[in-house]
């Protein structure tokens, strides 16, 4: 980094250097020249004992990274080996695989179907309870309407009895000689006795 600053501080005097008039050349102040030289001078086994040392461990990298591709592809090679030798069984496996995988599938389709009978069927069954139970209730219904209608029937017979029998006997009450005395008729009181 030192060496980098160095560089940085000799390019910055001579780009603030000022030129001779009338000619392309600079003036530079020789002292902070030679001084920056030395710097270089100083510094520059550093940064060459770092650039070595770098390099040291990028080729130390290289080499762990070689090593590490011939490890891999020596597994990859015994793996080969291993699914070369393996391929006759996974083929069996896989067969068999294929062969459960159907008959599993078939009796999926077998259980399904059956579900779906049972299913009908019982939406069936429902169905035909429901109409019993529709058909009872309809005929209690029907017959209760029926009892209601002969009950107001014979209501409305026995309202014309009692409007009968009380127009008969304010007809038999009706005005008498004198000597004859109207009874009073209150709800208690037994008509058949008057």
């Amino acid at each position: 980094m030192a060496l980098i600053e160095t560089l940085n501080k000799i390019e910055a005097m001579v780009a603030g250097a000022r030129t001779l008039p009338f000619t392309e050349r600079i003036l530079i102040n020789d002292n902070d020249l030679v001084h920056y030289v030395e710097e270089l001078r100083k510094d520059l086994p550093k940064e060459m004992k770092r650039a070595d040392e770098i390099v040291a461990k990028e080729q130390k990298i290289i080499k762990d990274a070689q090593a590490e591709a011939d490890r891999i592809l020596r597994n990859a090679k015994e793996y080969a080996a291993r699914l070369t030798e393996e391929h006759a069984i996974m083929k069996e496996a896989k067969e068999k695989a294929r062969t459960l995988m159907e008959e599993t599938q078939q009796q999926q389709r077998d259980i399904m179907t059956r579900t779906q009978d049972n299913a009908t069927k019982m939406q069936s069954d429902v169905d035909a309870y429901a109409n019993q139970v529709f058909d009872q209730l309809i005929r209690h219904v029907t017959s209760t309407f029926q009892g209601v209608q002969q009950a107001e029937s014979g209501l409305k017979q026995a309202l014309t009895v009692l409007e009968q029998a009380r127009t008969q006997m304010n007809e038999a009450r009706a005005p008498q000689p004198a000597s004859t005395a109207p009874v009073p008729v209150n709800k208690n009181t037994d008509l058949s006795k008057v």
